[in-house]
């Protein structure tokens, strides 16, 4: 058994460690609703400009490489979206395990994988199993903002429009070879990490592009004559200046950075949340260790206070014995 020091030292470092555990977790419990409320004010461009490109789409030939599935797709990228900072228990594990069975589905389907990577942990990750990295980028996975993305967002896009066949110029943060090009790729994957609750957040894989293209067929229901329907209202028809694929070309790279920055304000508020409960749990685990360690230490206590007392009982009926003996 340690002795009443050493318990006491330990005692006293868990109740250290309580109170940076539990000042992170009031830290991350403040910025989990500043990370939601920037996730719903960005919501109402989203819809926007979402509603805006299928106007677009449904007056435009579609005749755009974003919109078009490669005939043979030979070159893919995959973003991974980490945390800069630890102490948030399994959600990088999370995300590079999603990284990893995107990856093996890419390979088995004859694809050529290149890694991108955003903060610190995922770099370091990758960085320790000797894994080639295209392009890293950290420092703003808990406050991302939009233009700190730029460099990030463009690559990705340009390198697509590019395709494998050909090469981009390089961009801050792209681990580029002699020469300051790249080479494309044929298709963006995103990873990143849901939010979906204080106590749920999942790891997603989603293809940016191409995007992924949905006719909806219009169902048309007659009124009470032939010549009517039951529609409640009757949609304008809108005139585009320039032409909808002009429009089109420019707002599609848009709508595909909004797609971006949208899911690195979820990871930014599924971070904030994991780091929550991660040190929650650590906090009620250092009270209950705080706990063990008392009870051990009352024992400790208890003990050589009844040994104390025996040994004064000892030497009081030794003394005793010898005053008899005179």
């Amino acid at each position: 058994m340690a002795s009443l020091r050493e318990l006491r030292t330990r005692i006293k470092s868990v109740n250290s460690t309580k109170k940076i555990t539990k000042a992170q977790e009031l830290i991350a419990t403040s910025r989990i609703t500043k990370a939601q409320a920037r996730v719903d004010a960005a919501q109402p461009y989203a819809d926007e400009i979402t509603r805006v490109v299928q106007r677009l789409a449904s007056a435009s030939s579609l005749d755009h490489k974003m919109l078009q599935e490669p005939q043979s797709a030979d070159r893919a990228a995959i973003l991974v979206v980490s945390s800069d900072r630890g102490m948030c228990g399994g959600y990088n594990n999370n995300v590079f395990k999603k990284t990893a069975e995107l990856r093996k589905r890419l390979e088995n389907e004859g694809k050529e994988v290149v890694l991108y990577v955003s903060g610190n942990k995922g770099i370091s990750y990758y960085n320790f199993r000797g894994e080639k990295v295209a392009g890293t980028w950290s420092g703003y996975s808990q406050d991302p903002e939009y233009s700190a993305i730029h460099d990030l967002r463009h690559h990705l896009i340009e390198g697509f429009l590019a395709g494998s066949g050909s090469t981009v110029d390089t961009r801050d943060g792209v681990n580029a070879d002699q020469g300051g090009q790249i080479q494309g790729f044929d298709e963006v994957h995103i990873v990143y990490t849901e939010f979906e609750s204080m106590l749920s957040q999942t790891a997603k894989a989603h293809r940016l592009l191409p995007i992924e293209t949905v006719v909806e067929e219009e169902k048309l229901e007659l009124g009470e004559d032939m010549v009517s329907d039951k529609a409640d209202h009757v949609s304008a028809e809108v005139d585009f200046e320039p032409d909808p694929d002009t429009l089109l070309a420019a707002l599609l790279p848009q709508y595909v950075s909004r797609g971006i920055f949208a899911a690195m304000l979820e990871s930014a508020a599924s971070e904030s949340a994991a780091r929550r409960t991660a040190m929650s749990a650590a906090t009620d685990n250092a009270t209950d260790l705080v706990k063990q360690l008392s009870r051990v230490a009352n024992q400790a206590r208890q003990a050589q206070i009844t040994q104390e007392i025996t040994e004064i009982v000892g030497g009081a009926s030794a003394l005793a014995d010898s005053g008899e003996s005179d």
